[in-house]
């Protein structure tokens, strides 16, 4: 057997069970410097692992600037089934709140209020409890508040290699911004019959509530404001 087949066989398999422990996305160089190997070789022996564990039960994904396996989308349903209850689902308002983060990273929660219109307290505190937000210092502004910004695990979660691949928004305002986004709503309940979480459900608003007439999905999360004196 040729030499450089059983170097590269080598360098494969170390790849593999790098990529097998790995708690987070490793990038080229990470890999090359754990392996002792060239970059140009990484590259080459990822290319075979992806060819090789393409139609397996879990593949290799470039995902956050580097690269890590994660279960194939075919096997979905079978893994959610071992998950449940789901970690995945998010709701209307945890929604919009992680795109506005997205597209103004970093972000306070009171801007991230002014566009919505609503508190953000809650949602907020589910997104960083997801680990898809993260604290980034805070703005240099009276009362020094806050700043939020997206993570590693929402490029995973949203299926994007970086931030860049962001759907484009409309910057002239004429049209709303529809985000294609690959995690659905919460349900009432999963398909496990699991009630979601308190924090994840939107409200049912009262059949003769007067403040449901004509309202949009984001109004109807609001609690009554007590009127200025």
């Amino acid at each position: 057997m040729q030499p450089e087949l059983v170097d590269t066989g080598k360098l494969q398999r170390e790849l593999e069970a790098l990529l097998f422990v790995a708690s987070e996305a490793l990038s080229i160089r990470e890999l090359a410097k754990l392996t002792g190997a060239e970059q140009s070789e990484v590259t080459v022996a990822l290319q075979k692992i992806d060819e090789e564990f393409a139609h397996r039960g879990i593949v290799l994904r470039e995902i956050a600037g580097g690269y890590r396996f994660a279960s194939a989308p075919a096997a979905r349903e079978a893994v959610e089934a071992y998950l449940l209850p789901p970690k995945t689902n998010l709701s209307p308002a945890a929604l919009e709140t992680i795109a506005i983060v997205a597209y103004m990273q970093p972000v306070t929660k009171g801007e991230i209020e002014g566009i919505r219109g609503v508190s953000a307290d809650s949602v907020i505190a589910t997104l960083v409890d997801r680990r898809f937000l993260v604290e980034s210092g805070r703005k240099d502004v009276p009362g020094r508040p806050m700043l939020y910004k997206t993570t590693d695990e929402f490029l995973e979660a949203f299926g994007l290699r970086n931030l860049e691949e962001l759907p484009p928004i409309d910057l002239d305002g004429t049209a709303p911004i529809e985000l294609a986004l690959p995690i659905p709503t919460a349900p009432a309940h999963d398909s496990a019959g699991v009630p979601a979480s308190a924090d994840e459900l939107e409200p049912e608003p009262e059949p003769d509530d007067p403040r449901t007439d004509g309202a949009s999905a984001a109004g109807s999360e609001t609690e009554p404001q007590p009127s200025a004196v």
